[in-house]
């Protein structure tokens, strides 16, 4: 969940849906007997090793997206980096494993178990009789109690983000000693071991003012193997340094320094030796492995496609592209440097001397360097509009679905990356977490002949007068119509790229004599901004900055292959276009404009390739970044878009705004949470209200499996592929880089010792 621009966490915004049918859906998942959830399809990549071979002492420099503008996970602007500081420097009763399934911290927690079920359900905390907070308190019940106050909703003087679980709590009392905490519930609640995680001292959440402003600029009072111990925010640097009170394993670096750095200067800064560790961009990644190889020979088929665990084969037409590229910008900075020579003759053997002494020192910088990659803990999904127009129309939804060749297009994305291309089967959990089962079967695989007859029995027909289609300017984009003519893909100019409006305007996919052309690239990401919300675990805000692997918050599409420029309509399109009551099947695709969501809109044109083959255009129409979310999804003003969603450990409390059915309001619109699609079922709702109610976790598992089929066959979202992660790192970095699911161990993190080697089954080194 995701967004950048309306406003974060808890504040789980408002929207409008309606679905019109109740669906009659197989139960395809009531057996608690079977593991379903299977094995994350990637493992971590963090180039394990144990802490005997890693050295004491050190600064790992680890890039960020922002400097954080609080230190308060609960509040609405809290981004990625307020919770990777609250993850290194506050205790967190649970934290996440490597297959995404919340495990006790036994740093803090000896023990945690639902002791009472009747009349109210009663948790008993056991604290670790060592945990203490860096003033040298003990951590205790009074931290519990403070931190249930603030975040109950029940008084509105504490500006939180989000109540979700603290809202069902009665009371938070000591137990027989100061290192048991009694938390007796009023409500069942079955995700009760979201909570807490962060804990923060009372200092912060005692009071209204304390909780609102006492933690923005920094953390006075800390509880973990690091401390804050510096905000820079003029040079965009927070440090940590050990925490000296802390009772753990200690801390094997002796400061992590977190800097803002852009997405496109991050190569640069890591050539350079400005960082140990960041999240890149495809086209960096395979720069980056093709430096570390002293080889020109990497595979250019796609960013990032060299090295890393399976990568995909090479193709002769990926290696010719990847040598125009480099011949390109060889071109290019010969120019350059033939311009640099013209105009200062004078200095031209210093300044040449000079620039082959910072290239060789940064090409020996990038030998040092390797691209971690797994999978992120989101996925990538097709969401459906069925608030008003055709896809108001169950059967055109599914139509929609039936239509698309998910593999195909998880192929696309993830297999040039070296990664498993394997179609997300779930909307409430991703392949190894509990919650997982792949549900699709509830609304079927690709069928062409049963997605054109569940046209038909819509009534959209073949042939039949047609209204000319009219483009209009979008909301808060730049949408003007392209003139773009019908392009052979064999044809010696079909693939050039435009000029600037390229990534501008709209242009339909499927109309006779049009043609359609995916974005270009330089493999820069991009997310489009949206209303962001917290998860329940690790109190962690989803905005655009979480998951992205690029500048723009909301579209999280991550780049793989661009998909041909040039492309022309299939044959025969024009005469296959359906029709209903004079009015052509035509519907809106609203996507990002910009470098950087390049791979986002390859997606989008073979989703509409599929789609004209069973007589639907698309009308592609790229709007501006800024206004992606709020302007279009947010408002309603979409039929078929793409952005991400995470997989929470606790799907029951995160999930259930973003199906939720719509509620009227009083001037009659419709509230929608964070349920973009505006597509939502009763049954759904009562599925994920039983979920969160039941301590029977093998029973609320198999709630929440039957939500999913009804999610499925709504068909109101489809969910597409997880996406990737690549995180560039120092080859002497040990236990840090593409952390998947898990959440990291800050404390065993370093340098490897001179001589010692890491866990051979480190991904990055197959």
């Amino acid at each position: 969940m995701s967004h950048d621009g309306l406003g974060p966490r808890a504040v789980m915004r408002s929207v409008t849906f309606l679905t019109a049918t109740v669906l009659a859906v197989p139960l395809l998942a009531a057996c608690g007997s079977d593991d379903q959830a299977g094995k994350p399809l990637a493992a971590q990549d963090i180039a394990s090793a144990a802490r005997a071979r890693v050295a004491d002492g050190g600064t790992l420099h680890w890039a960020v997206d922002d400097v954080p503008e609080t230190f308060n996970s609960f509040q609405a602007d809290a981004d990625a980096t307020t919770n990777r500081v609250a993850q290194a420097v506050l205790p967190a009763m649970y934290r996440l494993d490597a297959a995404g399934r919340p495990r006790r911290d036994a740093d803090y927690l000896e023990s945690a178990k639902v002791v009472d079920t009747e009349p109210k359900q009663v948790v008993l905390y056991r604290l670790d009789q060592q945990a203490v907070w860096s003033d040298g308190r003990e951590i205790g019940a009074a931290d519990f109690a403070a931190q249930w106050r603030a975040l109950s909703g029940k008084d509105s003087a504490y500006w939180t983000a989000r109540n979700a679980g603290y809202d069902r709590i009665e009371k938070v009392e000591r137990g027989r000693n100061d290192l048991e905490v009694r938390v007796t519930f009023a409500r069942p609640y079955a995700d009760w071991r979201s909570l807490f995680s962060p804990l923060y001292p009372k200092d912060v959440m005692g009071t209204p003012d304390a909780f609102n402003d006492g933690a923005r600029r920094t953390l006075k009072v800390t509880a973990g193997p690091f401390a804050l111990r510096k905000v820079d925010r003029k040079a965009e640097t927070v440090t940590l340094a050990r925490n000296p009170r802390w009772w753990g394993r200690p801390a094997k670096l002796s400061e992590i320094v977190l800097t803002a750095v852009p997405r496109e200067d991050r190569a640069s800064a890591l050539a350079a030796g400005k960082l140990d560790l960041a999240e890149v961009d495809p086209a960096d990644a395979r720069r980056i492995e093709t430096a570390a190889k002293g080889s020109a020979g990497a595979d250019a088929s796609a960013p990032g496609a060299a090295g890393g665990t399976g990568g995909a084969k090479k193709s002769d037409k990926s290696e010719k592209s990847g040598k125009a590229d480099d011949e390109q910008q060889t071109d290019d900075e010969q120019q350059k440097s033939d311009g640099e020579k013209k105009s200062d003759d004078g200095d031209d053997q210093e300044s040449s001397d000079g620039k082959a002494s910072r290239a060789a020192a940064a090409q020996d910088a990038s030998r040092d360097l390797e691209v971690r990659r797994s999978l992120e803990p989101a996925y990538t999904q097709l969401a459906l509009n069925g608030s008003e127009g055709p896809l108001a129309d169950e059967r055109v939804r599914r139509a929609v679905a039936r239509a698309l060749d998910r593999k195909e297009l998880a192929k696309l994305v993830l297999r040039p990356l070296g990664l498993p291309a394997e179609p997300v089967g779930s909307h409430l959990a991703l392949s190894g977490q509990a919650a997982y089962a792949d549900n699709s079967g509830a609304l079927g695989g690709q069928d062409t002949a049963e997605a054109r007859a569940l046209l038909g029995d819509a009534g959209w027909v073949p042939g039949g007068p047609v209204d000319e289609v009219k483009t209009e300017k979008a909301a808060g984009g730049e949408g003007e119509k392209s003139d773009r003519g019908a392009k052979s893909s064999s044809s010696p100019k079909a693939g050039k790229k435009d000029d600037a409006d390229d990534d501008e305007g709209t242009y339909i996919v499927g109309e006779d004599d049009k043609g359609h052309r995916a974005g270009g690239g330089d493999g820069k990401d991009q997310r489009g901004g949206h209303d962001g919300r917290h998860l329940a675990q690790d109190g962690r805000q989803w905005v655009g900055r979480e998951l992205s692997q690029g500048g723009m918050a909301g579209a999280y599409a991550p780049k793989g292959t661009a998909a041909p420029k040039g492309t022309a309509a299939p044959a025969g399109s024009a005469s296959g276009v359906l029709a209903k009551d004079g009015k052509a099947l035509n519907l809106r695709f609203v996507l990002p404009s910009g470098e950087g969501s390049e791979t986002l809109r390859a997606v989008a044109e073979r989703i509409s390739s599929m789609l004209v083959k069973v007589g639907i255009r698309t009308q592609i129409t790229k709007v501006s970044e800024a206004s992606y979310f709020k302007d279009h999804i947010a408002s309603g003003q979409y039929d078929l878009a793409l952005y991400s969603w995470p997989a929470s450990a606790f799907p029951a409390t995160d999930a259930r705004p973003i199906y939720a059915k719509p509620v009227p309001a009083a001037d009659g619109s419709l509230t929608v949470e964070q349920n973009y699609t505006r597509v939502g079922t009763d049954q759904v709702d009562q599925l994920f209200d039983r979920a969160v109610a039941t301590l029977d976790e093998d029973a609320a598992r198999d709630l929440l499996r039957k939500a999913d089929s009804r999610i499925w066959a709504a068909a109101g979202s489809i969910p597409l592929y997880q996406r990737p992660q690549l995180v560039a790192a120092r080859k002497g970095l040990v236990n840090a880089g593409a952390f998947g699911f898990g959440t990291p161990v800050y404390e065993d993190m370093g340098f490897l010792k001179k001589g010692a080697v890491r866990d051979a089954a480190s991904p990055s080194q197959k």
